[in-house]
């Protein structure tokens, strides 16, 4: 009897715990109200049980699991709803995002969330740029650029004057993932980097991770640049461009059916070659740009979603017959959204990259012609299962098939390599965000990484020497060697109170693919190679470690980070490489490793009428190749030592707005010659230690003008007004060497001095 009542106790008890602990699920799609946009990082509050919070991913789902009764739930500081939760409940949720030039108690309402996000979320090292203050700050030829606008961040230094190439954390060029809807762009500048592939009217968000990247990241070794294109407006039809001086552009989105699909195509084209038909000298030469971008979502039905998105640049430069240089970029994306359950997501992803170059050469009836590109096929798929408020586990695979074709030529002969370098680059990743406790929030994952070659091919092996060793040769599909990486990654972020908090990580990285270059700045030319049985995975591993600061009113934050990057199996140039008469460049690679470490110093105002911010890095890169620089460590090409910017954004009257970019950064290392000696009547230069010297350092003001012309209805329109360079600074672009006498000297070649801009910009 005992017994049994004791079971019966035991059973009624089991029961009520159940009952108490019974939970349910909300879950939903945040988004833009007068768009139809999807809104990510949404932090979506419980009123009755702080601790339960959710935020919104990529595609503006959230999910949140809680005991079964009535809740209050927050989608920001004014916006409330009830909810009787008894059972899984599907609530969208539309938000309404005010102009610029509404009061600013309504901007702070709409940001007031995201403000504090800099300090509870585990990122490091991140920045997510914002689209509307891109569009007020100074650039060169007027031409907003999110590539320039990342350059004035710590921690990313530019590849030159007026170059979108940029460097992060001691990083190549090369070590940078940059993503168009997930796409990779293996060269995203025009006119030998002077403008960036990306037309910021086409863009929704843009985050840059600086080597600490979630685990469904990986390729490169410095930074993820992930830059999302607008899904169009399923509201209604609007049109907006601009004209600018030596280039337009145009944006045409709208429902293709209101609430349930869009669409956006946006293109650019500069016309600068239109300029040279008025010249009987210059009239057959060629020097423009153009690009379009493209893109569509509809919803099948409340669970699913499909993108189709695509990018088509192309440069082309030419003069006359004798020379043409043409190159560009290829993207396409198919993208299915699922919510397979309340906490279950699912975004399945099918990606076509293409980049080529063509250059002819067509002199005194000799033809020199140059062919080159990189194609990848791509599958990837992502799975966010949100177990409960304190655990979010993100896991997927990646797939990708490289086709490298190498294409060489001299003279009449064609030298053409029918090698067809093909790769497959697979991956496996698993992360979890687990939220401790109120202060401590943890990311750990892990990703394991391969890639194999595959035939058909032939292969050289060499020795430390550069001496031919063996050569390997694969049949057509037949897979050579293979490399395995494992990748663990770690992020923390510990809330020390209200208003600050400590944030660290560790990650390991390993990039596959990488560029010949023989210049900080980057040209079309440069060409991506894979592993090979000489060129192995380039391998870091950093750790972060920073401290987050907001002011009690939040218009304040501060951010001070310190970092040390390991790097394994880098590659550069052996001392006197010959780049041109080589039939096999990977006999001119020496190898050896890296370190770069540096503090990163961020102050911001983010909100009143001025606003803006002021970074810092200090920073040291070096290199120790086998055999270069009697085998000590020497700095790399990009080591800087200073790098300050200092960004500012005033809103003069509700009409004007003003802007600033101040930027100085110590100049980039170089090899200068030590002495020189003559042979047949040529002066041959000598060079001592690799990058022992620098070039002068670079420093520049930037300022702009913004005025909102008022208009009746619909109709919006500005006129951006900017001087680039403003006091006429000669910084350094190439320096030469040049005989004078019995003296040699140096000449260096600038750029750009002083340009203005205006561009026309509207909206209906």
């Amino acid at each position: 009897m005992k017994k049994t009542s004791l079971a019966c106790f035991a059973l009624l008890v089991g029961s009520s715990f159940s009952f108490a602990q019974e939970k349910f699920t909300i879950s939903g799609t945040i988004k833009e109200k007068s768009s139809g946009e999807t809104m990510n990082g949404i932090r979506i509050l419980t009123v009755e049980l702080p601790d339960f919070t959710a935020t919104s991913n990529s595609y503006g789902f959230y999910s949140l699991t809680l005991p079964k009764g009535e809740y209050n739930l927050t989608f920001n500081t004014t916006d409330t709803i009830s909810v009787a939760l008894n059972d899984n409940v599907k609530l969208d949720h539309h938000i309404i995002s005010f102009k610029a030039d509404e009061t600013e108690l309504k901007e702070v309402v709409m940001t007031v969330n995201k403000k504090n996000n800099n300090l509870n979320k585990t990122s490091i090292g991140v920045e997510k740029l914002d689209i509307k203050e891109i569009d007020k700050l100074p650039v060169i030829f007027g031409e907003k650029d999110i590539l320039k606008t990342i350059q004035l961040m710590p921690g990313i230094q530019s590849g030159g004057d007026g170059n979108s190439g940029f460097f992060v954390r001691g990083g190549n060029a090369d070590q940078n993932l940059i993503l168009l809807d997930e796409a990779p762009v293996y060269n995203a500048s025009h006119l030998l980097g002077f403008f960036s592939t990306f037309n910021s009217d086409a863009l929704k968000d843009v985050t840059i991770i600086k080597g600490n990247n979630p685990a469904q990241y990986g390729g490169r070794l410095s930074s993820v640049l992930d830059v999302s294109m607008k899904e169009g407006n399923n509201q209604k039809y609007n049109v907006s461009g601009g004209i600018g001086l030596i280039s337009s552009r145009l944006s045409i989105e709208g429902p293709i059916q209101k609430s349930k699909s869009s669409f956006i195509v946006s293109a650019r084209r500069t016309y600068a070659d239109m300029f040279l038909k008025l010249s009987d000298t210059y009239k057959n030469n060629s020097l423009f740009f153009y690009d379009f971008n493209a893109k569509a979502n509809i919803w099948i039905n409340d669970n699913n979603r499909i993108f189709i998105s695509g990018y088509f640049g192309k440069d082309v430069l030419g003069y006359g017959k004798e020379f043409n240089n043409n190159w560009g970029n290829t993207t396409g994306t198919i993208r299915w959204n699922s919510i397979i359950s309340p906490k279950l997501f699912s975004n399945t992803s099918l990606i076509y990259s293409n980049y080529d170059y063509k250059i002819s050469l067509n002199e005194a009836g000799s033809n020199l012609n140059v062919n080159s590109n990189i194609r990848d096929y791509n599958l990837k798929q992502e799975f966010e299962y949100n177990i409960n408020t304190k655990n979010k586990l993100s896991f997927g695979f990646n797939t990708i098939h490289h086709t490298i074709t190498p294409n060489r030529f001299q003279g009449n002969e064609s030298l053409k390599d029918e090698n067809k370098r093909q790769g497959l680059e697979s991956s496996l990743f698993v992360s979890n965000n687990n939220k401790i406790n109120k202060k401590l929030t943890l990311d750990y994952g892990i990703r394991l990484s391969s890639y194999s070659i595959i035939g058909k091919g032939s292969y050289n092996v060499y020795n430390k020497d550069s001496e031919l060793v063996n050569q390997i040769n694969l049949s057509s599909g037949k897979f050579g060697k293979t490399y395995f990486n494992v990748e663990p990654r770690l992020q923390f972020s510990y809330m020390l109170n209200n208003y600050s908090s400590i944030k660290g990580g560790y990650a390991r990285n390993t990039q596959h693919l990488h560029l010949q270059s023989n210049s900080t700045a980057g040209f079309p030319t440069d060409q991506w190679i894979g592993n090979s049985y000489n060129i192995k995975p380039e391998i870091s591993d950093q750790i972060s470690l920073g401290y987050f600061r907001n002011s009690k009113n939040r218009k304040y934050q501060f951010s001070g980070e310190v970092y040390y990057k390991s790097l394994q199996n880098q590659i550069d140039y052996k001392d006197g490489a010959d780049l041109i008469a080589t039939a096999d460049i990977e006999s001119e690679f020496a190898y050896g490793k890296g370190r770069a470490y540096g503090l990163e110093l961020l102050a911001k105002k983010t909100s009143g009428r001025l606003t803006g911010w002021i970074g810092y890095t200090l920073s040291k890169t070096e290199r120790k190749i086998d055999g270069v620089n009697n085998n000590n460590w020497y700095r790399a090409r990009q080591d800087r030592t200073h790098d300050l910017s200092i960004v500012t954004m005033y809103d003069l009257t509700k009409r004007w707005s003003l802007s600033s970019a101040f930027v100085y950064s110590t100049g980039n290392a170089v090899t200068y010659p030590n002495g020189k000696y003559e042979i047949e009547g040529q002066t041959i230069y000598n060079f001592n230690e690799r990058n022992a010297s620098r070039v002068p350092s670079y420093h520049r003001l930037d300022i702009s003008a913004t005025y909102k012309k008022p208009h009746k209805g619909k109709y919006e329109s500005s006129w951006n007004i900017g001087v680039y360079n403003v006091y006429g600074r000669q910084n350094p672009y190439i320096i030469n060497f040049e005989d004078s006498g019995n003296r040699s000297r140096s000449v260096q070649t600038s750029l750009f001095k002083m340009i203005p801009s205006i561009t026309y910009n509207f909206k209906f």
